[in-house]
């Protein structure tokens, strides 16, 4: 690696170290974008032509805006590992196309190549980027030997380009496959003001933003995230979206567990202040009988109090949001309402939370309260449409971000 190629980044440190001598700030890594690996079920793998000596273009959605970056890959479910030949950001324009003069290699180790484990994550090297709030960026990798069972994040709701050989920096992909799903990339962390944080999201797939529209960053992170940057006491609060698709919060469905990744997607990242839990539906659609499903409930409460203690003692405060309404989907039973509603008053009225965000009353039809409102249905009552997506994020109070 050049000494040209990293003295950007070395004169964007020196510039923050001066600033925190002389006017006594301090700036410090927060995330700006995450998404939550697990091994891809083969249905969901790369298409033809795969992965192995070929480009990948993702396009990821931030929150926080900086000017020094590092990029986090994961390669933590696979039994093989991965050589990634180059790996490039840029701004994204439209589709897979980039600006080119935004174009930056990224380093590890001072190398541009470089092989991930099985097993194990990286992170690159810090570098200057001039990464403005909602912006859409590419990552692009060149790839060399990849494996075979894929650690990858199957519900980008963006679309993704593969094309073959080495395209790691051409303007656009013409030709490449493509592909709804996010494979071995994992987050990307700014350099900003210590006064800013993150706020995680912990969910299923209703928080990785099944009904929100592809390619259209409209999840209801995605809309809180564009509600806290319009907000003058705000801007500083970056947004974590760490949901699963079919994931369950005390067993592994799809995706490891919540509990079992909460060290991962919530603990472990950068300057984490906040956490929204709103998970349990898929624990609770799967229990049978009126004393499985009160069993599920009663674990649900135990799970969500050892998250709480777990965050708290991270100094992290820790916001219940209630179920959101399921009835005529194929979760709807007595006993799965049952255990559901008990879930929700407990979320209501323990006071175990530092607050409530009450997704269940905001999304419900005052004419059948067991129903989602037919505006913010998808069409299966069980997941938010592109509506319910916003009103869910409408129904946030963002005076619970203004000072951490």
């Amino acid at each position: 690696m050049s000494f040209k190629s990293i003295l950007p980044a070395f004169i964007i440190f020196i510039l923050f170290f001066f600033s925190s001598v002389i006017f006594g700030q301090t700036n410090e890594w927060v995330g700006t974008w995450t998404t939550s690996p697990q091994l891809v079920e083969p249905r969901n793998n790369p298409p033809d032509p795969g992965l192995c000596n070929n480009t990948l273009r993702q396009v990821v959605h931030v929150s926080l805006g900086g000017d020094s970056l590092r990029v986090k890959f994961s390669n933590e479910f696979s039994k093989s590992p991965v050589t990634m030949h180059a790996v490039h950001i840029a701004v994204s324009t439209v589709g897979d196309t980039i600006d080119t003069n935004s174009d930056q290699a990224l380093s590890f180790d001072g190398k541009q190549r470089f092989t991930i484990k099985p097993g194990t994550t990286i992170t690159s090297d810090p570098f200057h980027f001039v990464l403005k709030p909602q912006t859409n960026v590419t990552i692009t990798i060149y790839l060399g030997d990849t494996s075979p069972d894929v650690t990858g994040h199957p519900g980008s709701r963006t679309t993704s380009y593969i094309i073959p050989g080495n395209e790691v920096s051409a303007m656009s992909l013409p030709g490449a496959v493509k592909t709804d799903h996010w494979y071995i990339i994992n987050g990307i962390d700014v350099v900003a003001p210590k006064s800013a944080g993150a706020v995680v999201l912990l969910g299923n797939s209703i928080t990785d933003g099944r009904g929100s529209g592809t390619n259209k960053q409209n999840r209801w992170t995605d809309e809180l995230a564009r509600r806290l940057q319009e907000n003058q006491d705000t801007r500083e609060v970056a947004v974590l979206n760490a949901g699963i698709g079919g994931n369950c919060v005390t067993r592994n469905c799809l995706g490891p567990s919540a509990l079992s990744r909460f060290n991962r997607d919530v603990l472990g990242q950068a300057k984490v202040e906040w956490l929204i839990i709103l998970e349990g539906i898929n624990d609770i659609g799967g229990s049978r009988g009126t004393d499985g499903s009160a069993k599920v409930a009663a674990n649900l409460i135990s799970a969500f109090k050892q998250m709480i203690d777990s965050a708290h003692a991270k100094g992290i405060r820790v916001y219940g949001a209630t179920l959101l309404p399921f009835g005529g989907s194929f979760y709807d039973s007595p006993d799965h309402e049952s255990a559901a509603n008990k879930v929700n008053e407990w979320i209501r009225s323990s006071g175990e939370f530092d607050a409530v965000i009450d997704l269940n009353t905001a999304l419900s039809d005052p004419e059948n309260p067991t129903h989602l409102l037919p505006a913010a249905d998808d069409g299966d009552h069980l997941h938010p449409s592109e509506t319910g997506h916003r009103m869910m994020a409408e129904a946030v109070d963002l005076t619970l971000f203004k000072s951490h």
